[in-house]
């Protein structure tokens, strides 16, 4: 149930919450809504005002790891309806385009959506405020922790009626990268340098060729076009920093010949350039520990990924669905919550450090590593080894199941058949 600003607090609204949520983004909402459902009476707290407000940085992309978490919040039939394109693709590289492809008589591939969080945020938040359960409140916004016996206790926030005291068994910040729970609790970050910078924009009335999204892996820089809703198509250009100082003397120009130059280039002159250019120039990535007594963090607040994967989201959904699964009980009195705390940090912990390894590495815009090249070179010649990069590319399996000896083998086999037969020499 939303409240909104103007709400006069009484005694029966002023009332304890097992959980106390920082944050009515993509994490939280769905945070909300998954404890909601298991018992739990959540304090959902948004900062803004605007029940359409809206995270602007980001690739507007759920990955296929994502989509289980979709369905179980009943969201698919809306994403649907509101337009989310099924985010097929292909990944450009130097020795051609990777393009998977279910196997003949085989399964679909694994899917889940790329939408406009302007489309996406609202559309969640408006679920979360539905749902018995909890309340959304809105304008509220974390200043302090309410600390007992050495662990969190609850929080204190900026209200439109001024300061107020919510007090839970558990705070969980869903509050982004900057995360202002994660800085009360103490709890540092991990920062990796990130050597690319990143800008993007959306266009109208762009083709891509079978509609679906494509990436360019140009070693070391690297660009993106996703198809939206409402037609839109996101385009992101991901230079090597080196390439900055021509981005900031007109960035106008840079982008549009960046952009022009990829191998099968999206028309970008003949489309509608709907939205400004937009961006950063400077994105780590960074890390923390997902848990402290009495808190829990999701989403970007416990692990923000290079943009260039667009893992975010889906990391945001997957992390929100742990959580739920470990404490629910415990977040109702009913288990030990710093035990359930520790379930939800190992399985993070578990699923995401090898592929935040592997981002970090790869952030420091390089060219590929010999691995690389051995799956990328195969993926590009084989519809079997293209499938399994997209089951990695989509979070389905971590980096020991991409990487097993049995996918080397086979991609090092390919690729030998490649090799071009030695030039016999001149009499």
């Amino acid at each position: 149930m939303t409240r909104p600003e103007s709400a006069q607090y009484d005694h029966d609204y002023d009332h304890d919450y097992d959980v106390v949520v920082s944050g009515a983004g993509l994490a939280g909402s769905a945070a909300a809504i998954l404890l909601a459902r298991r018992g739990v009476r959540v304090a959902l707290l948004e900062r803004r005002s605007d029940p359409a407000a809206y995270k602007v940085l980001c690739t507007h992309s759920l990955t296929a790891n994502a989509y289980p978490v979709l369905d179980e919040l009943g969201l698919v039939p809306a994403l649907e309806k509101a337009g989310a394109v099924r985010n097929e693709a292909r990944w450009y590289t130097r020795w051609g385009w990777i393009e998977p492809r279910a196997a003949p008589d085989g399964p679909e591939l694994p899917y889940a959506y790329n939408i406009r969080r302007s489309t996406l945020d609202p559309l969640i938040r408006s679920h979360a405020a539905q749902t018995p359960g909890v309340d959304l409140l809105l304008g509220h916004r974390v200043t302090g922790l309410v600390r007992e016996t050495g662990r969190t206790a609850g929080v204190q926030a900026s209200t439109p009626q001024g300061e107020r005291e919510i007090r839970a068994r558990l705070v969980v910040g869903a509050d982004g990268k900057d995360s202002t729970v994660a800085k009360l609790a103490g709890v540092p970050a991990r920062l990796y340098e990130n050597a690319r910078f990143g800008y993007f924009a959306h266009f109208r009335n762009l083709p891509l060729r079978d509609g679906i999204a494509h990436t360019w892996f140009l070693e070391p820089d690297m660009a993106y076009a996703f198809p939206n809703d409402e037609g839109v198509t996101v385009i992101a250009v991901l230079p090597d920093k080196k390439r900055l100082p021509a981005f900031r003397e007109d960035l106008e120009g840079s982008f549009a010949a960046f952009v022009r130059a990829l191998p099968d280039a999206p028309p970008i002159d003949s489309a509608d350039r709907i939205t400004k250019i937009t961006g950063t120039v400077d994105y780590p990535l960074h890390s923390r520990k997902p848990i402290t007594p009495g808190v829990a963090l999701i989403g970007d607040a416990a692990l923000t990924g290079d943009p260039l994967w667009g893992v975010g989201c889906g990391w945001a959904l997957e992390s929100a669905h742990w959580l739920a699964e470990a404490v629910a009980s415990a977040a109702t009195g009913r288990g030990d919550l710093d035990r359930s705390l520790a379930v939800y940090a190992r399985r993070h912990r578990r699923r995401l450090r090898g592929h935040q390894y592997l981002a970090a590495d790869f952030a420091r815009a390089r060219p590929f590593n010999p691995l690389e090249r051995l799956m990328f070179s195969a993926a590009a010649r084989d519809d079997s080894v293209a499938r399994h990069m997209h089951l990695f590319a989509s979070r389905l399996i971590g980096p020991l199941r991409f990487l097993n000896p049995a996918a080397l083998a086979k991609a090092a086999a390919i690729n030998l058949k490649h090799r071009p037969s030695p030039t016999p020499p001149t009499p």
